[in-house]
């Protein structure tokens, strides 16, 4: 499993780190927590539609730094509010690298956040994960294996479940699955139409919402209920892990995230 790295210092001098500006989920955790109002349903009640954030939410970025985050700055920077990760002609990389929160290692969350990708790009959410050796890069200290909500410019996988570095697809659009181990995953039911999902993301920003519950992971992009996993794998499955973000091996791209939030559960 996963551990929490809050302190530590990786390539000193060259990397982002900070982990002592945000309050870890171990702090958040020990926080008085207010009671909860009390809900008598009528017959009438209805689910309904929220409008706002529900109470509980913890920012996890600045908007100013990287403080509370560690990568290579090769590859990310703070600008206009956002974290932004750029890969030029000059720095292509030969194996993906992430940007990692070291604000703690969660297992049950609601995570929120806004990204924009350039056409050619390619990223992703990774979540429950672990920093694990690159092979092809030994010297990439921020390669990561876990669940991701994959993020790509041309909306070919935005969305999906992919295991970086492990099971890889465990879900795409429109699927609920049912992971064993066994076999490969099995679709359960089925949500929206593939095109009636693919036309919930738009070129510019989009919000992204992760929801990881026991063994049961959902992603939903404005809205819409992209995938839902069931990991019912024990030896594959991952029950808490780091959070980060990714630039992708390929060509040239640029992608954005803002107003990131997390509410543990």
């Amino acid at each position: 499993m996963a551990q929490s790295f809050t302190g530590r210092r990786s390539f000193v001098g060259s990397l982002i780190a900070g982990s002592a500006a945000l309050p870890t989920l171990a702090q958040q955790q020990q926080a008085p927590q207010a009671a909860p109002q009390g809900y008598v349903p009528k017959q009438s009640d209805r689910p309904e539609s929220l409008t706002t954030d529900e109470p509980g939410f913890q920012s996890m970025f600045d908007g100013k730094s990287l403080k509370g985050w560690e990568g290579d700055p090769t590859y990310w920077r703070v600008e206009d509010g956002a974290i932004v990760g750029e890969i030029k002609p000059e720095t292509i990389v030969k194996s993906n690298t992430f940007l990692i929160w070291r604000g703690g290692a969660p297992a049950d969350f609601d995570l929120k956040v806004e990204c924009r990708i350039t056409a050619g790009g390619n990223s992703g959410i990774n979540y429950r994960s672990t920093v694990v050796p690159d092979k092809v890069t030994p010297a990439n200290r921020f390669a990561m294996r876990g669940y991701q909500c994959d993020i790509d410019g041309q909306n070919r996988y935005t969305g999906n479940n992919y295991e970086e570095k492990g099971r890889l697809f465990l879900a795409v659009r429109g699927q609920v699955t049912r992971i064993t181990g066994t076999r490969k995953p099995v679709v359960l039911a089925t949500l929206q139409e593939e095109k009636d999902l693919v036309s919930a993301v738009t070129d510019g920003w989009n919000t992204f919402h992760i929801v990881a519950r026991g063994n049961v992971v959902m992603h939903s992009i404005n809205g819409k209920l992209m995938c839902v996993v069931v990991d019912d794998d024990p030896n594959g499955r991952a029950k808490e892990g780091l959070i980060g973000v990714q630039v992708h091996v390929g060509g040239p791209m640029k992608v954005e995230y803002r107003n990131w939030r997390i509410k543990l559960a």
